[in-house]
């Protein structure tokens, strides 16, 4: 008997993946978890029945939502990722040498545990001393540490459940506070095909927070439509007005210092939702 998995991105489609075998499953604080086997994929972290992240594919998103804010930032210190409790946003804030602290506030440590166990190429730079890993609750993190970050990553699950708060107004204009002057945060905006109203409703509410509001696209193939973006809000530096010349080389697998101003260069139909109506 063959074994499938299939998350249902909308009620009518979905993404199926023949699996190996099942490593853990559990109902967390928070979530339903589990942790799986595939054979296209490598080992697989489905929270909710939705695909967080995999062995094969997982340097896409984590490149682009730690590299494209980082190096629009001409001196990132001290940074903070919201969720990403697998840890690869991490692994890729700390190849910058300018980064001093890198503090990880997960809401469940669940995560945390089972992604060092079953996905240590991603969650390995966990313990790296310059990492203060909190499980604790982002949204309040954000609101009790005022002025204080350079660099802000949202790295949540969609809007659903404990993540739904992170996609509220409210707490942008909070991420705003806790940045420092020169301050960039860059959130996960899901995809266009299925969910323009929220990329839609995400944009607008960063324009009327930051001066400068970009959005960013990737390809991340176990993501629902393939087509993935990130919302970037920057108080003083545009990404656009990078020279890329002046990027230095980095171990990367899928950014590169030409698709830090490609990927901000959007299909029509994805740039039409940044636009005023």
């Amino acid at each position: 008997m063959e074994l499938w998995f299939t998350e249902k991105q909308t009620p009518t489609h979905g993404i199926t993946s023949k699996v190996k075998q099942s490593l853990h499953t559990e109902q967390t604080d928070f979530q339903k978890l589990d942790m799986i086997e595939t054979e296209q994929f490598g080992n697989m972290l489905v929270l909710d029945g939705m695909v967080m992240t995999t062995e094969m594919d997982e340097f896409v998103y984590h490149e682009m939502v730690a590299h494209v804010p980082l190096f629009t930032h001409p001196h990132p210190k001290k940074v903070l990722v919201v969720g990403g409790g697998d840890g690869g946003a991490i692994r890729e804030i700390l190849k910058h040498p300018t980064v001093e602290k890198a503090v990880l506030v997960e809401i469940d440590g669940k995560v945390i545990e089972y992604s060092k166990k079953y996905l240590p190429q991603i969650a390995g730079q966990l313990e790296d001393p310059r990492v203060d890993v909190q499980v604790a609750d982002g949204f309040m993190h954000i609101h009790d540490h005022k002025d204080e970050y350079d660099v802000i990553m949202v790295d949540s699950t969609e809007p659903v459940g404990p993540a739904a708060k992170l996609f509220e107004k409210g707490f942008y204009q909070g991420i705003y506070d806790a940045l420092t002057a020169e301050g960039i945060f860059v959130a996960q905006t899901d995809n266009p095909w299925f969910h323009d109203h929220l990329i839609r409703q995400v944009f607008g509410d960063v324009k009327a927070i930051f001066p400068i509001t970009r959005l960013y696209t990737c390809n991340i193939p176990t993501y629902p439509s393939g087509l993935w973006t990130f919302t970037l809000g920057s108080k003083k530096h545009d990404p656009l007005a990078v020279n890329i010349s002046d990027i230095p080389d980095i171990e990367t697998q899928y950014y590169t210092p030409e698709i830090h101003h490609a990927a901000f260069a959007l299909p029509k139909f994805v740039k039409d939702l940044t636009e005023d109506r």
